[in-house]
């Protein structure tokens, strides 16, 4: 079975071919950062137009990369939701529309399940059962997953994702779009004895997550800031306060559930302070951590083509309707 999957839910146009025997065979992603960054955020309409006018380019690239015409095909996935709606149709019109005219069934892909799946992409994937942590700009929960389509929400962030308060605590420490890469740079050069921030909802039994007083925090710390010292100590502060609420929570969920394997994914499942903490943490309890590679912790296709190929080979495709979805729980 081979299949083509379309992701457009936010700022990225990703497409990609994935074959059930030979693994993925093409990955084309373009990034809207450069339009967006002055800005200092995604602009949905922008989004949007662009997305029209780099998403057939980037068909034909993907299927050429991997040598591969419509006629080859098994179907076509796309990203239904959630995301930004404008940006969700561009990519769910194309794909049904191509999937119409090859005369192939579609699939409707939550997005958030293309980030669970994304580990399954390796050559030595994660086994079902396991806690997986997803942890981006949009989303911030610890599902447990019993097998595809068997999700259950262990918890959830109250208010803003950690990728969203690592953006909006960058914008504070006036650092470029994307935030969270460059303020985990800045990170890198702070003393981790400057500052204290609390770690919000650890001192209370549960599994949910709440990061936006992290960010009124490092607004109270910046006023007596003076120098770009001081603002890499806050940096520091406010990215070692994310990772080791992020590290306490995945250890209570794999000790709640008896998991002896944690996926992570997401955006922010990239950042290399959190990967080194959850490794040592979960060394220590015997319990295996797996992450995508880390081009497909960010949106991409190849993570939708995964879960609609799945989903096809359970029989499971969509009507002629066009999908699309701003809001859409994981939980089944």
């Amino acid at each position: 079975m081979r299949v083509l999957g379309i992701e457009t839910s936010c700022d990225e146009t990703g497409v990609a071919v994935v074959d059930g025997e030979r693994g993925l065979l093409s990955h084309a992603l373009y990034s809207q950062v450069a339009l967006h960054a002055e800005y200092g955020g995604v602009v949905p309409e922008l989004a949007s137009r662009d997305h029209i006018r780099k998403l057939l380019p980037l068909v034909r690239q993907a299927l050429d990369e991997a040598g591969t015409v419509p006629s080859d095909l098994s179907g076509v996935a796309y990203t239904a939701g959630p995301g930004l709606l404008g940006a969700l149709l561009v990519g769910a019109g194309v794909a049904r529309s191509l999937a119409w005219a090859w005369g192939l069934p579609a699939v409707a892909v939550h997005h958030m399940e293309g980030h669970l799946l994304a580990p399954m992409l390796d050559a030595d994937p994660p086994d079902y059962p396991f806690v997986a942590l997803l942890v981006s700009g949009g989303h911030t929960m610890l599902v447990d997953v019993q097998g595809l389509g068997r999700y259950r929400i262990l918890g959830e962030s109250l208010d803003d994702a950690a990728g969203e308060a690592f953006d909006k605590t960058a914008k504070l420490l006036g650092l470029g779009y994307p935030g969270g890469p460059a303020l985990a740079k800045q990170a890198e050069h702070g003393d981790p004895g400057r500052f204290h921030f609390p770690r919000p909802m650890t001192d209370r039994p549960g599994l949910d997550f709440s990061f936006s007083g992290l960010k009124t925090r490092a607004l109270t710390a910046l006023r007596d800031v003076h120098s770009e010292q001081d603002r890499a100590d806050v940096a520091r502060a406010f990215e070692e306060a994310v990772v080791d609420t992020l590290v306490i929570k995945c250890l209570r969920a794999v000790e709640d559930t008896g998991a002896a394997r944690l996926v992570v994914a997401g955006g922010v499942g990239a950042n290399r302070r959190l990967r080194v903490r959850l490794r040592e943490a979960a060394e220590a309890r015997d319990v295996s951590v797996h992450y995508p590679a880390l081009e497909f912790c960010t949106d991409n296709g190849a993570m939708i083509a995964l879960a609609g190929m799945l989903h096809l080979q359970r029989g499971e495709a969509e009507d002629l309707t066009i999908q699309a979805r701003a809001r859409w729980g994981l939980a089944v």
